[in-house]
């Protein structure tokens, strides 16, 4: 369905970019974030694995922290892609809102 929406330039320009790095088209991504954004609402009201922190190691891969008594071992498929996909998602977040990003040197 087509539809106009107003958005900030520099919201376009980041979108832009991104789908120039990934190869696709601008409405594909535009559609990909709005739906991630629902997703991530909906997921706020559900509790990700207690006292698991997820860090980014040198060499771009997630890798989660957990305490000394965590249930690493009893966690579903469903929590550990959930963890995974949370990881990513806050990977992209920093290169998405990375000053490389909006650098008005290289124009879309």
């Amino acid at each position: 369905m087509k539809t106009t929406i107003d958005l900030p330039p520099d919201l376009v320009k980041k979108m832009k970019i991104r789908a120039v790095h990934e190869g696709r088209k601008l409405k594909d991504v535009a559609a990909e974030l709005l739906t991630r954004g629902f997703t991530d609402e909906e997921k706020s009201t559900l509790p990700l694995v207690p006292s698991a922190v997820i860090e980014i190691n040198s060499i771009g891969l997630p890798v989660i922290m957990c305490g000394k008594n965590a249930p690493a071992s009893r966690m579903t498929i469903e929590e550990l892609l959930s963890l995974e996909q949370e990881s990513l998602y806050q990977e992209e977040k920093k290169i998405f809102l990375s000053p490389a990003a909006t650098d008005s040197r290289f124009p879309i």
